[in-house]
């Protein structure tokens, strides 16, 4: 899950700004090397970072997030006319948007809500083929056009796709319907228009860029809210550090850093990728094994890391430098803990995952470092905030 095309946008008059609810999802190896061959790098590594200021004139709307567990944050848009309502991982991995069809007979479309094109006024058919492949599983379908409302964003003409084959249990198993993708147009499968540069396009939002909080279920935190065209400063405390985008496909900035315990790791990649579709650190194999290591994580039969959950005060801070800055987390942070007690479990943060030349090799920095910082994804300057959630 990642794409999306930057365009020179400007901020509009008359606009709004929104906010609605998320739900996230992880990422695998495929999806990622299908869409980085025709992307290049936009400019080379530079710790010379600039600091802009961020306009404040862009009026707030937000929607709260649904948060699964702290491994899921969904939002619920609506397609056609009358609208139709669907759950969608708003991604800024991925830059297209689909739903189930009506037209598909898999376990995973029945188990969830279906767009019927025949009964929207303002579907109009396309046709075109649309095949995709995440990180957890891959579909098919075909591209429509209708409109989609997000939030109290209502865009015309959207392109979209109707997914007719999603197979296996991936998509099942979610609580989600579909994905919104956020990322750049560079990487939107058939070329169609991601739903984000529509709202600039229709002169929907006051500035290009939206913002993303999402909450901690373990400390009772509401699920989370994305907000588009403007930030929501009730969501982040002290000042916002910003760091260039260096490819545009993924919302891809440099990390110029990463220490553990204090100490520098020697990493093969300067480059990070900011994923809200993704639920835990994607990075290479031997760097993901080294850490596990370190804080005594064991391999389990499906795969997953998991930690003592009484050992988490023990374990090393990890911190990662974007823009100038480090970014500290805990272990109380990059470990996943589902539930609690004796049927408690504590899932490692770090998974390994090869992603080879030109897209990798790259870390990918999914919700357990989005639960503590406040991310901003502007795509007027071609830039990624951060700061500490509140």
């Amino acid at each position: 899950m990642i794409l999306i095309p930057l365009l020179p946008l400007l901020p509009f008059a008359n606009a709004r700004s929104f906010s609605i609810p998320l739900t996230k999802v992880p990422h695998t190896t495929d999806s990622l090397n299908s869409l980085f061959s025709h992307v290049a790098m936009q400019s080379t590594l530079n710790s010379n970072y600039k600091q802009f200021p961020l306009a404040n004139s862009g009026a707030e709307h937000n929607v709260p997030l649904t948060d699964f567990m702290n491994a899921q944050y969904f939002g619920e848009i609506q397609i056609g006319s009358p609208p139709q309502s669907f759950k969608v991982v708003f991604d800024t991995g991925s830059s297209n948007l689909w739903v189930p069809s009506t037209r598909c007979g898999d376990i995973a479309c029945w188990l969830h809500s279906r767009y019927d094109a025949s009964k929207s006024s303002t579907h109009v058919e396309n046709g075109t083929a649309f095949a995709i492949q995440y990180g957890t599983g891959s579909l098919e379908g075909v591209i429509s056009q209708d409109t989609v409302t997000v939030g109290d964003l209502k865009i015309s003409n959207q392109q979209f796709a109707e997914s007719t084959k999603e197979p296996g249990l991936t998509f099942a198993m979610g609580r989600f319907d579909g994905i919104l993708g956020l990322g750049f147009s560079t990487i939107a499968v058939t070329g169609a228009v991601p739903p984000f540069y529509s709202m600039i396009d229709q002169h929907l939002l006051d500035e290009p860029l939206l913002g993303v909080y999402m909450g901690d279920a373990n400390k009772g935190d509401e699920g989370g809210v994305i907000t588009f065209g403007a930030v929501d400063h009730t969501h982040y405390t002290g000042a916002i550090t910003w760091a260039p985008v260096i490819r545009k496909a993924y919302w891809e900035v440099e990390m110029s850093s990463v220490t553990f315990g204090g100490k520098k790791l020697n990493i093969k990649s300067q480059r990070a990728a900011i994923d809200t579709g993704s639920s835990l650190f994607a990075l290479p194999t031997a760097e993901a094994d080294a850490i596990n290591t370190a804080i005594g994580a064991t391999k389990s039969w499906n795969g997953q890391y998991t930690v003592n959950c009484k050992s988490l005060s023990s374990l090393p801070d990890l911190g990662l430098t974007f823009g100038g800055k480090v970014f500290t987390l805990t272990a109380y942070d990059y470990v996943l803990q589902v539930g609690s007690g004796a049927d408690g479990q504590c899932i490692s943060g770090f998974l390994g995952l090869e992603i080879p030349p030109p897209m990798g090799p790259l870390w990918i920095v999914g919700d357990v470092f989005l639960r503590k910082y406040y991310t901003i994804y502007d795509l007027g300057q071609s830039r990624v905030g951060f700061a500490t959630a509140a």
